[in-house]
């Protein structure tokens, strides 16, 4: 339906991507920012600490690991929305749009090979932010593996 609202451009495409996307940071994000211990918030206002200082060097740390399992879900949550959202409102190109014309060809051995193209891809993206992960918190506990 939003494609046809907004129109058949990538505009359009990129809307249903971000809607889609949005709302899994956004609660894995405000889940992170509240997983510092109370404990911790106390001992950086005994500090004295500001509220930026706060934020960049406890709550953002600890959120961290919410904030890339929302980047990992995201990345294939994003592959997915984007061939659905050219599935049904592209005139001309995409993998959504090439899955469509080949089911009505019945060329079903181009449909699973795109398919197989789309889950490669959609994997790739996931291993390249979970390695992007590991170097950026290799300290915490389920990094480490513990």
């Amino acid at each position: 339906i939003m494609v046809m609202w907004f129109g058949f451009d990538w505009q359009s495409k990129a809307a249903v991507v971000i809607i889609m996307t949005f709302f899994p940071m956004l609660v894995n994000t405000v889940a992170g920012l509240a997983a510092s211990g109370h404990m911790e918030r106390d001992l950086m206002r005994t500090y004295a600490s500001s509220y930026w200082q706060t934020l960049f060097k406890l709550r953002l740390p600890a959120a961290a690991p919410f904030i890339f399992n929302a980047l990992k879900i995201n990345s294939t949550l994003a592959l997915i929305g984007a061939i659905v959202a050219e599935f049904f409102g592209t005139p001309v190109v995409g993998m959504g749009f090439r899955i469509s014309t080949e089911v009505g060809r019945m060329n079903i051995d181009m449909v699973w090979a795109e398919i197989a193209v789309a889950a490669l891809a959609g994997s790739v993206f996931y291993g390249v932010v979970a390695l992007f992960e590991r170097a950026v918190t290799f300290w915490h506990p389920s990094v480490r593996g513990g």
